[in-house]
């Protein structure tokens, strides 16, 4: 992904912290929570959110996308609707660009949100 066009993830689900995430964290850091997309995993530690991008058919080849918090300038939620608007959104600018995410019905939006606020404010 070109990052100064908008990344944009669907979280499906929370899910168990990779190994390989994992054995990425440096000292004093600690996972704190993880959720799927369909193919990779974001994991919010206590100083930066991580994604594992899959990539190819095979999905062996991986990016990885760190982003600490302190570069994150400004974000904002928005709860799905009823009918029509299955998915909540989040929004996250930073000093490398936009990045969007959207959450599925198994993702709770008010807890993302807490997430988000307790790691930049």
């Amino acid at each position: 992904m070109d990052v100064q066009n908008t990344l944009l993830w669907t979280f499906t689900t929370k899910c168990p912290v990779p190994d390989d995430i994992s054995n990425m964290l440096i000292e004093g850091e600690k996972a704190l929570h993880a959720y799927k997309t369909i193919r990779d995993v974001a994991v919010f530690t206590n100083k930066r959110l991580i994604v594992r991008d899959a990539q190819g058919l095979t999905g062996k080849k991986i990016e990885v996308y760190s982003l600490p918090y302190s570069s994150i300038v400004m974000y904002s939620t928005e709860n799905a609707g009823k009918i029509f608007d299955v998915n909540a959104e989040v929004e996250l600018w930073t000093m490398a660009g936009h990045i969007k995410v959207n959450l599925n019905k198994g993702v709770d939006i008010r807890e993302f949100d807490k997430i988000i606020a307790n790691a930049i404010l």
